[in-house]
């Protein structure tokens, strides 16, 4: 990218551009002006041309003083941040439309994975993973700093990626869990989002949350679902999607250090990732490198040449006499 390290030369623009135009020129007195009245010639066409090249060779030498440079910033993460996985629930009643998003009914599954991937492109420095599940658990991406692709990717889940007719939230704490211990980090920590209860599986919530503590993992978990509607997927699911199981959700935060958070609108879901992303600062330490590269000279060179140019000009073939 070029960047100017002397912008305040261009102060100087204007009046490199109007010095050759306001250049006075001595006047001869004459008795008559009958016998000088000049003819239409090439020469008289194009006086105007030195004067032209200096201004257009004064504009140059300018933007030369301003230097300009090509600027590579290369930014080096020298100290990994946090491991955050984040679980989210993609069973059927996430279908339920009952959110507004940009002035449209949407999904809980459409809300949720826009203000996921807004959370994962504001950690820059830290690991992210992630996990879906329904009738099962899947670690759909492991821990990365990949974070453009992972907001990517968060944006394209399909409702019912794991299964849509059940919710296994107690064997999503364990594959996340799993995950998290495989690479060493200064502190691990889970985002847990669902519309429903556990009501399938083989790892009981709050059995994997209390082997999560002993990791020394902890869980946020976030209900979502608005009150008094109802909808979804072959209008199958309530309002609460699969019976929203606030007390085990609170729980699985307490036993863990976290906390449980209820949002019923996208304004409020923003404002529960926003309060983690306060609570849980990362703990990376970057350094960015600035490697410039001087391109003035071509600047000068050409501003020289015009000048030049126009000193020749002027003081020759298209030399004008008082």
């Amino acid at each position: 990218m070029i960047e100017w390290a002397a912008p305040w030369w261009f102060l100087a623009l204007p009046l490199a551009l109007a010095a050759p135009w306001l250049s006075g020129r001595p006047a001869v007195a004459f008795s008559a002006l009958s016998l000088l009245a000049p003819r239409r010639t090439f020469r008289l066409m194009i006086a105007w041309l030195p004067a032209l090249l200096s201004s257009i060779g004064l504009a140059l030498l300018v933007a030369a003083l301003a230097r300009p440079q090509l600027v590579d910033r290369e930014r080096v993460i020298e100290t990994e941040g946090l491991d955050i996985f984040l679980v989210l629930d993609t069973s059927g009643s996430m279908d339920i439309a009952d959110y507004t998003f940009s002035g449209s009914r949407v999904s809980r599954l459409y809300v949720a994975r826009e203000v996921i991937a807004d959370f994962v492109e504001g950690r820059p420095d830290d690991r992210v993973g992630l996990v879906v599940f329904g009738e099962e658990a899947l670690a759909a991406m492991p821990l990365t700093l990949d974070h453009s692709g992972m907001s990517a990717y968060v944006r394209q889940i399909p409702l019912g990626m794991a299964g849509q007719r059940a919710t296994v939230v107690g064997d999503a704490i364990a594959i996340a869990s799993q995950n998290l211990v495989e690479l060493e980090a200064e502190s691990r920590l889970m985002i847990l989002v669902t519309d429903g209860r556990s009501n399938a599986g083989q790892i009981d919530p709050l059995e994997a949350a209390s082997a999560a503590a002993a990791l020394g993992i902890r869980i946020y978990t976030i209900g979502i679902g608005a009150s008094g509607e109802q909808g979804g997927l072959f209008g199958m699911f309530s309002s609460r999607g699969s019976d929203l199981d606030e007390e085990s959700l609170s729980q699985i935060a307490s036993m863990t250090g976290g906390q449980y958070f209820r949002a019923e609108t996208t304004r409020a879901l923003r404002q529960v990732y926003e309060t983690i992303d306060d609570l849980e600062k990362t703990t990376a330490e970057s350094v960015v490198y600035v490697h410039t590269e001087e391109r003035f000279a071509p600047w000068l060179v050409g501003g020289l040449v015009l000048l030049l140019l126009s000193t020749l000009l002027g003081e020759t073939w298209l030399r004008r006499l008082p």
